[in-house]
């Protein structure tokens, strides 16, 4: 792995677990040492012009309790913050939640969508686009991804590029065109063990989303070793541009 460093923007409650695994989560699917990882607190503020210089590469991650379809002070900081990020053209990874904010950030439109929530390990459909892109070229069509949403981002900003689909919901990766920036609904840096270990942290999306127990829902998952080599492929992209 090239010798590069991540900034990760997260949107967790400060007893939330799921904070420290999810820096393990990327480093394991980027293979860099857990230490290139410097995590920074969204609920708090948004870095600084200063700050990110520091880094080659911004990570943006989900969200146990925090809606990218919401209003709040603390979100309109942090669209604001998204679209200089997408102005300057800042290498940056964006899955989940990330994925819905720098959609909305840049003109997309992100609502809650229950009756489109989708949970578990999923077939995704590349578009024509994706096959010659950098990333998700190498992927096969239908691919499969692990994924938990129920907002929905019911259209893509004007810069986006269309790279995956899924039968239920349509918009489920981008890339802002001529740019770095890849943002994938579902979670590239999870594999089996850590979405179902995310997954039992909130077990009320189990009961929700899926209608079963947890137990029955983990049987039925499967583990996606392909979408993980996307984040492998953005960080050679990104140690070619530096």
């Amino acid at each position: 792995m090239p010798d590069l460093q991540f900034l990760l923007l997260q949107i967790r409650d400060k007893d939330d677990s799921i904070r420290l695994q999810e820096v393990g989560c990327f480093a394991r699917a980027l293979g860099c040492d857990t230490e290139a990882i410097v995590p920074f607190d969204l609920l708090s503020g948004f870095p600084t012009a200063a700050l990110l210089k520091d880094f080659d590469a911004v990570l943006i991650g989900g969200s146990g309790n925090y809606s990218a379809a919401g209003e709040s002070g603390w979100l309109d900081r942090t669209l604001d913050g998204l679209r200089k990020l997408v102005e300057h053209r800042m290498p940056t990874f964006a899955s989940c939640w990330g994925f819905q904010a720098i959609a909305r950030a840049m003109g997309g439109v992100c609502i809650n969508d229950p009756p489109r929530a989708e949970l578990g390990t999923l077939k995704f459909k590349l578009t024509e686009a994706a096959r010659l892109d950098p990333l998700f070229g190498d992927l096969p069509s239908p691919f499969l991804g692990l994924a938990g949403h129920e907002d929905h981002v019911v259209e893509l900003p004007p810069e986006a590029v269309l790279l995956a689909s899924s039968q239920l919901v349509r918009h489920q990766a981008f890339k802002i065109a001529d740019a770095p920036i890849y943002c994938t609904q579902f979670h590239p840096e999870l594999d089996l063990k850590t979405f179902l270990e995310r997954v039992r942290e909130y077990p009320q999306y189990v009961e929700r989303i899926a209608g079963m127990t947890i137990d029955t829902f983990a049987e039925r998952c499967r583990d996606t070793p392909s979408t993980r080599l996307l984040l492998q492929r953005f960080a050679n992209l990104v140690a070619r541009e530096r």
